[in-house]
């Protein structure tokens, strides 16, 4: 039997720690004494499983002032699908709470017997919920990527989801091999005319169901700091009035994609229609509010999973 390396042996008592104490519900001196260790050592093994993300939290609660703006949200954009998480206002991450959200969404459409077709975007959020899905065969639906996998200087982009969901997902995967945004229109139409780059883009329109993320605008913003556009041309498009980008696509506070040469540069399957689909967006911060408003505002989406303070702030512009 090959012998577990000290970290791993370490990883497994976590878990089994992490179980005891969350699904059997044991206190830490009972974890203690059933594995041999002080209640110390039983502490510290809890607590690394949840730094490991061993251990994966939801609520089955519903929160009813999260419900009602949900249901603001609905009448207001004309929405399908809504959730509202709670806001943790000392919180500095932009992904806690609607990762986990997502997460149980994406396998919520994952869990259908009936294939289907699911799109996903790329992104900071999108990724950090698909790091929370459980392993799932799955080998009647397709996924789909919407955006490109090479970064600007020819390396895998980091965060690129549908790598990290093939990981998990056992079904076929379909990657867009190609970068979010082309150096010209004439390169961006002669990569689309390759039939390998065909077949996504037929794909992907025809998705049942797409997660996407919002992005903002700005020289802090991911298509900056990720290299995809340089400083100068940022503030450009933002004098021009982009106010939010999905997936490349950049759009006002109207939600319509600008008339600008940027989205002739844009690599990635337009986003599906919603007409016969469910295009959810997952996003909240006070960085993306007009991007978000901007979205739904035009139609851009038809679904949306936030936090509280986002919908709030929402429903009052």
């Amino acid at each position: 039997m090959a012998k577990r390396s000290d970290t791993q042996g370490r990883l497994d008592d976590a878990a089994r720690a992490g179980w005891l104490y969350y699904v059997a519900g044991r206190t830490q001196d009972e974890i203690a004494a059933a594995m041999s260790i002080s209640r110390q050592s039983a502490q510290r093994l809890v607590s690394l499983a949840v730094a490991e993300r061993l251990i994966k939290v939801r609520l089955d609660h519903p929160i009813a002032a999260c419900l009602e703006l949900g249901e603001a949200l609905k009448d207001r954009f004309g929405l399908v699908h809504v959730e509202v998480v709670p806001s943790d206002p000392a919180g500095s991450s932009s992904t806690v709470g609607i990762a986990e959200a997502a997460a149980a969404e994406i396998e919520r459409w994952l869990r259908r017997p009936d294939p289907i077709v699911l799109a996903i975007g790329t992104g900071r959020t999108l990724k950090a919920a698909v790091d929370q899905l459980p392993p799932m065969d799955c080998p009647q639906h397709r996924i789909v990527s919407l955006t490109g996998n090479i970064g600007p200087d020819g390396s895998a982009a980091y965060y690129n989801v549908i790598f990290s969901m093939a990981d998990a997902i056992k079904a076929r995967h379909f990657p867009m091999p190609l970068p979010v945004l082309c150096s010209s229109a004439e390169e961006r139409d002669a990569l689309h005319m390759q039939s390998i780059v065909q077949s996504t883009l037929k794909l992907g329109a025809t998705a049942d169901v797409t997660f996407v993320g919002v992005g903002e605008l700005g020289v802090e913003a991911p298509l900056c700091v990720d290299g995809f556009l340089a400083p100068d041309e940022m503030t450009s498009l933002m004098k021009c009035g982009a106010v939010g980008e999905i997936c490349g696509w950049m759009f006002d506070r109207d939600g319509q994609l600008l008339a600008e040469p940027i989205n002739d540069r844009v690599a990635s399957v337009p986003i599906p229609p919603r007409s016969s689909g469910s295009v959810i967006g997952v996003a909240l911060g006070k960085r993306k509010q007009a991007a978000i408003h901007g979205a739904l505002t035009g139609g851009l989406l038809n679904g949306i999973i936030t936090d509280e303070a986002t919908a709030e702030h929402l429903l009052k512009l």
